[in-house]
């Protein structure tokens, strides 16, 4: 190590004062572990790890709250890498500070990365993806690479500390004032989701929050200034943000004050503005397109080693004692800051048990006793509600017994019936805007992306977050739910107006493929219920389900309560479809829907059951629930010898030709709607009790 200390100090652009030498060594060591492995890989990203190493080692080393010994500790500050194809910067970071591993909720007495991990960058089954990925690698707080996406996952974090603070902080007990602080970069600025999540951040007035821009003007395609000159400062003190700005990237003390400033403002959240030299030192590519996205070379690692004063050129090279500097900094630091709160937490908890136990239930995902205790059963009635009615009435009884359980709609609550409206549950917003931080109703505006990207924020602080839209702006939302399910959080989005039912708003605003977008994503668990007992098994499946994203798609007209002492209950919901009426024997014919056609089938099964016919109505909320059953009941439900099927959707037909097989019928949508009231509607595009009866005599004709 003293060789390397020896090293002389650089001067930096605009006569800003360098890091000291020991810093220095821990800050070039991020960046030539992150050139090594990209090279190594031949793939990824070096330019930024080595222009944003500087400022990543003192936020680690000298403000970051966070204890490598315990990764979970829960009111660490929060870390997001927005810029996630700069995946190694966080990677050279945790391996070097020390962040040991985590498995199935609890710490292991072993690192989260070793050197030989970074040498497996980018490779098959390694710890180091191209990009971060939440649970596959300990000290990762978030899935990032789609640009934006990390930014409003940090507005959901700072909103999830001020909701936790706003219910459980008492005087002397200050469990929850941790910060976000979030490193992106001009990709994420020119992303209309990190706008959107600003907007909502500046709004709502968080000053737990500190963004860190890296604005080198270097893309893909070269400079900036092709696409992007606006003044972003002036754009975030718009949004009510305070911004500060650091001319040089290595100017530590600098840097060191803003980040300062930023902590001392807690009214607003702070973007601080750092200029750097993209692939720093690189004698060729520094400041170009080419530092950007590909591996420097052997010969520009070199150059770029020597500029460092280097004395070691194997790769992945790290000098004694680096990792020691780590410990002597974030290390102690945060290991003196955990073992105060856990100490705080057992006083808190003598003092405080019924809401320790919310605590603790929230930090290990359990659900409080009698959580589904209240929610409704509905008698049979012919007329029936709409199911975004009857899911607002079920939601209303579950959220007094789920305390944790927060969410809004994108300026829609009203028609989505997601506003909950019992006493006390109060609206999210600062005092300013006559709200408390203790608001369970969250108020996104006009602003869907962002929505998803903040609940998956909220779900990953580990309270339980719901959003809600109409189906046909799930377009505006693949992003957050992809990533949801990516990370495994269990958002629920609720999705109103699901059909041509919609009637007048015509066809931008009826969903014809949404379904089949939303089926198609893995990990994502979708339901369309047919009536108001079905929405509250809805609920009842959904909410225990901790390991995935749920999508509720409900009504917008009523939907006739089906009477359960005539027909199956809707408790068979739980396996995704269920015979709902039946003859005796095997059935002839088998009609199955979701949703709203549901009512329309069980009425073609009466009149053929009044014809002598065997028919069997089959209701079909949930296809992935129904894959995830044996063999033997998605057999006993769909009869492989029954070949005359006729399937009644909506939407588009794509997905229904592995239920009714080849010789089936589906009766679908194959193109837009159209703008009329919704009966005429449904005469027009087939979905009629007669429509459905003539498929289901062709087949038995045949």
């Amino acid at each position: 190590m003293r060789s390397m200390i020896t090293q002389p100090v650089r001067a930096f652009e605009g006569g800003a004062a360098g890091p000291s030498a020991e810093d220095l060594l821990c800050i070039d060591t991020i960046r030539t572990l992150s050139m090594d492995a990209v090279q190594k890989a031949n793939s990824g990203h070096p330019g930024t790890p080595m222009a944003m190493a500087a400022p990543a080692f003192a936020l680690w080393q000298n403000v970051l709250r966070y204890d490598p010994a315990d990764p979970l500790w829960p009111n660490r500050d929060r870390f997001v890498l927005s810029i996630g194809h700069a995946s190694m910067l966080i990677y050279s970071l945790i391996y070097l500070a020390g962040v040991r591993d985590v498995k199935n909720g609890k710490v292991l007495d072993a690192p989260a990365l070793t050197l030989e991990d970074l040498k497996q960058f980018r490779q098959l089954d390694s710890r180091t993806p191209g990009h971060p990925e939440y649970h596959h690698t300990a000290g990762v707080e978030t899935t990032t690479g789609p640009l934006g996406q990390g930014c409003g996952n940090s507005v959901g974090m700072a909103i999830a500390e001020k909701w936790l603070a706003a219910r459980f902080n008492k005087p002397g007990f200050d469990l929850f004032d941790y910060h976000t602080y979030t490193f992106c970069g001009d990709g994420d600025m020119m992303e209309g989701v990190a706008s959107e999540a600003a907007s909502t951040a500046g709004h709502l007035k968080l000053g737990n929050l500190t963004w860190i821009y890296d604005s080198n003007r270097i893309s893909i395609e070269g400079s900036t200034d092709i696409a992007f000159t606006e003044n972003v400062g002036k754009r975030f003190e718009a949004y009510g943000w305070h911004v500060l700005e650091v001319r040089d990237a290595n100017d530590q003390k600098a840097f060191l004050a803003a980040l300062a400033d930023a902590k001392a403002e807690t009214t607003r959240p702070t973007l601080i503005i750092v200029h750097s030299v993209i692939g720093f030192g690189a004698p060729k590519k520094a400041g170009t397109a080419a530092a950007h996205g590909e591996p420097l070379g052997d010969a520009e690692i070199l150059g770029a080693k020597k500029a460092y004063g280097w004395t070691n050129d194997t790769p992945f090279f790290v000098p004694d004692g680096v990792q020691d500097i780590f410990s002597k900094g974030l290390g102690a630091r945060g290991a003196e800051a955990s073992a105060q709160w856990k100490a705080l937490y057992a006083a808190y908890a003598k003092e405080y048990p019924d809401l320790a136990k919310e605590v603790d239930d929230i930090l290990t995902g359990r659900l409080p006793a009698g959580w589904d205790k209240d929610i409704p059963t509905y008698d049979a009635n012919p007329k029936g509600v709409a199911s975004r009615a009857s899911s607002g009435e079920v939601l209303n009884a579950i959220a007094p017994n789920l305390p944790w359980l927060i969410g809004g709609s994108a300026d829609l609550s009203p028609s989505t019936k997601t506003n909950l409206t019992f006493q006390g549950a109060g609206a999210f917003q600062p005092p300013e805007w006559n709200g408390t931080y203790g608001g369970r109703n969250l108020h996104f505006g006009v602003r869907e992306h962002a929505m998803g990207s903040i609940c998956n924020g909220i779900s990953l602080s580990g309270i339980r977050a719901y959003c809600s839209g109409f189906l046909i702006f799930s377009d505006y939302m693949k992003p957050p739910i992809r990533l949801s399910a990516l990370m495994h959080q269990p958002v629920v989005y609720i999705f109103t107006h699901d059909s041509i039912g919609v009637g007048e708003d015509g066809p931008t605003h009826q969903p014809i493929e949404q379904l089949v977008q939303l089926r198609a994503t893995p990990g994502v668990t979708t339901i369309r219920p047919a009536d108001a007992n079905e929405v509250a098994e809805a609920w009842r499946t959904l909410i225990p389900m901790t390991d995935r994203p749920s999508v509720l798609i409900l009504s917008r007209q009523n939907l006739p309560t089906l009477d359960r002492t005539v027909y199956a209950p809707a408790s068979g919901l739980a396996k995704g479809a269920y015979v709902l009426a039946d003859s005796d024997g095997t059935p002839d014919v088998i009609l199955m829907a979701t949703g709203s056609e549901v009512g329309l089938v069980v009425s073609a099964y009466e009149t053929l059951k009044a014809e002598g016919v065997k028919a069997r109505v089959v209701s079909m909320p949930s296809w992935d629930l129904f894959e995830a059953q044996p063999q033997d009941y998605r057999d006993s439900v769909l009869p492989p010898s029954v070949t005359a099927r006729v399937a009644v959707e909506m939407a588009s037909p794509i997905g229904w030709d592995r239920y009714v097989g080849l010789q089936g019928a589906i009766i679908a949508m194959h193109g837009f709607g159209a703008s009329a009231p919704a009966g005429a509607l449904l005469k027009k595009f087939g979905f009629t009790v007669d429509a459905v009866l003539a498929q289901a005599r062709a087949l038995l004709a045949k």
